[in-house]
């Protein structure tokens, strides 16, 4: 029995509000036989998100950077870990740039697996990529959602602003970095990730250009509480933090966390109504949001 039938139980009690069609097959048909080809990888796809049919008519796309594989292991993350990753492929910047132009994408982001094992965490990857879809397409804008950036031996506090100072140097449209749930569940949730260390990450980015919006997220249902969620959100504002997206974690398998709950809309409705008054300038609180999710609309 593969991992798809053994959660079918757990799938057929799904509250009716996470249902939904993945879109037109043709739309996504269309982006998968582009990326196939240059084997090149989304973040849609590998963690296989229900609204990347809506994002792909909507000209709006995520790039994974360096591989489908994590030296991370994130208890809820679907993304492929626990071996090494490959070698980076020195062609993705130019293979990212002809895809973004195929699609003719006006929205772009770029995320990555966390890669310890590279020298500059991938931070100048980041800064290629971005360069070289500028070069073909340059209308398009670019959104950055990194890892933070803090691993390798010996990299400490400086190695990680150095890195993330190459990323915010290129001018992304965005400065995305998740937290992804509360103080207290960081341990189990985030392996190998520290809560203030991701604050640290966002707090670099208004240092260096307080121009830049940043953006972070969290997935809900992990057994944090209402005032757990507020106290995350306090201390995202405090760090300058412009932009939220909170939305439902859904178990990939039954080898990543089980869901303790499942907020319903008008929770997510209350919870965003509470970070539009903290002074979020953008904010999508809703089940299915996604961190990416109309990225392109803020």
């Amino acid at each position: 029995m593969n991992s798809a039938q053994e959660l079918k139980p757990e799938i057929a009690a799904m509250p009716s509000w996470l249902r939904r069609s993945i879109g037109k097959a043709s739309e996504i048909s269309t982006v998968q036989r582009i990326i196939k080809q240059r084997q090149i990888h989304t973040i849609c796809e590998e963690g296989r998100c229900p609204n990347r049919g809506e994002c792909y008519a909507q000209k709006t796309a995520t790039f994974l950077l360096m591989g489908p594989t994590c030296t991370r292991s994130c208890a809820f993350c679907q993304v492929d870990k626990g071996h090494a990753p490959m070698p980076v492929d020195e062609e993705e910047p130019q293979k990212v740039a002809e895809s973004v132009h195929l699609l003719g994408l006006s929205y772009v982001v770029l995320t990555a697996v966390a890669r310890d094992d590279l020298a500059d965490g991938g931070a100048g990857h980041f800064v290629k990529t971005m360069a070289t879809i500028r070069q073909m397409n340059p209308a398009t804008q670019i959104e950055v959602l990194t890892p933070d950036f803090w691993g390798g031996a010996g990299v400490g506090e400086t190695g990680q602003k150095h890195r993330i100072a190459m990323i915010v140097n290129a001018q992304p449209a965005c400065y995305n970095h998740n937290v992804e749930t509360v103080r207290r569940l960081t341990g189990p949730v985030r392996r190998g990730a520290k809560y203030d260390r991701s604050l640290a990450v966002l707090a670099t980015v208004k240092e260096i250009d307080a121009s830049i919006p940043t953006k972070s997220g969290l997935m809900l249902g992990h057994g944090e509480t209402k005032e757990e969620i507020i106290e995350t959100m306090a201390d995202l504002r405090a760090v300058g933090c412009d932009r939220i997206t909170l939305g439902q974690y859904m178990r990939p398998s039954l080898e990543h966390l089980p869901v303790q709950k499942y907020w319903t809309p008008a929770e997510f409705d209350e919870l965003g109504k509470i970070a539009q008054d903290m002074g979020f300038s953008h904010v999508r609180s809703s089940p299915l949001v996604r961190s990416s999710y109309h990225a392109g609309d803020w």
